[in-house]
């Protein structure tokens, strides 16, 4: 282990966190998003850096506690809202009356930032909007999240938002996978959306980014504002150089899987054991792999000699045929191996073959590494047992983020935070229960 990794051991260690101080102590968040993980998300990064969140449930629950792959749930709720409902406070309200209403402005009012999900047409229409809550609170921060963002022609289309249509509008599920070879003459297109809830990430991983941004802003002017961001536009992100590239070449870029129109071999290759990524960047690059292949006049072939020839789709599936004729008899560790003795002999570009093994979820879950990195958090003590969670991926050496609570019931905490925040009597709070406000 060198200096810096010793030192960068000991200065982000996750389990020193709560040694340290948290880079949002104060900043108090009011979450409204049923029925949507990207608000959950949003709220659950800027709670994991110290942001108090008090998510806001109707009466009966978010509907977001129902949803159970496969059926799983743990004492009634879903796994998906397990793994989410971190770092916050529990509430319920009605905003269908106008004293739920009543009391969402005034947990507003004492707020730094609103997350809502409802969309801003239903939450003007329930006196609930950025403008109606900024003349009492000039400060805060108000990030909306929605299918087709606050504004433009689509905008006032009344849909759920969901991350499966975001991914669709955004172009994404278009390019990803492989193309199935059965159409008439043509590689047939199969539009293959990403495995897990990776619009509704994105949404929120950008939105917590725009309210980082605002509060630092707000830190200078003391001015609140607007944060907007269109689930299908934050997947956009990921459509990345193809954007510019097919308005420049005036046509879509196509699906092609394993295979990549910008350089190659940069795919996925079968090996005895499953499948492992390979690399080669450059020319120098490739002129090694085909040494470790035992195929050295591969690197003079008219096919493969610069990166252009080796783009060529004809050429890519060429080679990648190659390369699992020889991978095909070797685990992924072997390859590992084979490579690492390589280039460990070799400098600059000529050392620049990449591998890794393609893992199954069990198996990286299993990997020491990411359990030494305490990329994953087991909490146990609650309603729900023990809770194995995904931990905030961020290793910070001054202000790291950290896991302080799990999920709990519905209005589990109703007294403390209307009674503290609101300064109701335990009478009121009963009998706003009593009438379905609560």
């Amino acid at each position: 282990m060198s200096g810096f990794e010793e030192w960068a051991k000991e200065a982000t260690y996750p389990k020193n966190a709560e040694e340290k101080p948290e880079a949002l102590p104060g900043v108090r968040l009011l979450e409204l998003s049923p029925g949507h993980f990207g608000g959950m998300v949003a709220a659950s990064v800027l709670g994991e850096f110290g942001a108090e969140v008090i998510k806001v449930e109707p009466p009966g629950g978010d509907p977001a506690r129902s949803f159970a792959p496969e059926g799983i749930t743990i004492a009634g709720t879903g796994l998906p809202f397990l793994s989410e409902a971190r770092n916050r406070k529990f509430v319920t309200l009605s905003l269908e009356t106008e004293e739920g209403r009543g009391i969402f402005r005034r947990l507003a009012a004492t707020s730094d930032v609103v997350v809502e999900t409802v969309g801003c047409t239903r939450m003007d229409s329930l006196g609930l909007g950025y403008e109606a809550l900024s003349r009492e609170n000039k400060a805060l921060v108000y990030l909306t999240l929605s299918t087709y963002g606050a504004f433009g022609p689509d905008a006032g289309r009344r849909v759920t938002d969901s991350d499966i249509l975001c991914q669709a509008l955004s172009g994404v599920p278009y390019v990803t996978g492989d193309p199935e070879e059965n159409g008439p003459g043509r590689d047939y297109q199969v539009p293959t959306r990403t495995g897990n809830w990776h619009g509704w990430f994105a949404q929120g991983l950008w939105g917590a980014f725009g309210v980082l941004v605002a509060l630092a802003h707000r830190a200078a002017t003391g001015k609140g504002q607007v944060v907007d961001v269109a689930g299908a536009e934050a997947m956009m992100k990921f459509v990345d150089y193809n954007i510019t590239w097919m308005h420049t070449a005036g046509r879509e870029r196509q699906r092609t899987g394993r295979f990549d129109p910008a350089v190659f071999p940069y795919t996925y290759i079968r090996c005895k054991d499953g499948y492992t990524f390979i690399a080669a960047y450059n020319n120098e690059a490739f002129e090694s792999l085909m040494h470790i292949i035992g195929r050295p006049e591969l690197a003079n072939d008219p096919r493969f000699c610069t990166g252009p020839d080796r783009t060529r789709i004809e050429n890519e599936k060429d080679l990648h045929a190659i390369l699992e004729e020889w991978s095909g008899s070797r685990t992924a560790e072997e390859i590992l191996r084979e490579i690492e003795e390589y280039t460990s002999k070799k400098s600059g570009h000529g050392a620049a073959v990449v591998t890794g093994r393609v893992n199954r979820p069990l198996e990286t879950l299993s990997e020491e590494n990411w359990w030494e990195r305490g990329c994953f958090s087991r909490v146990a003590g609650t309603v729900y047992g023990g809770l194995l969670l995904a931990a905030p991926p961020w290793k910070m050496s001054g202000t790291p983020p950290r896991i302080r609570s799990v999920c709990r019931k519905p209005g589990a905490d109703n007294d403390e935070v209307y009674s503290t925040r609101l300064g109701m009597t335990g009478e009121e709070i009963i009998s706003l229960h009593a009438r379905g406000v609560l």
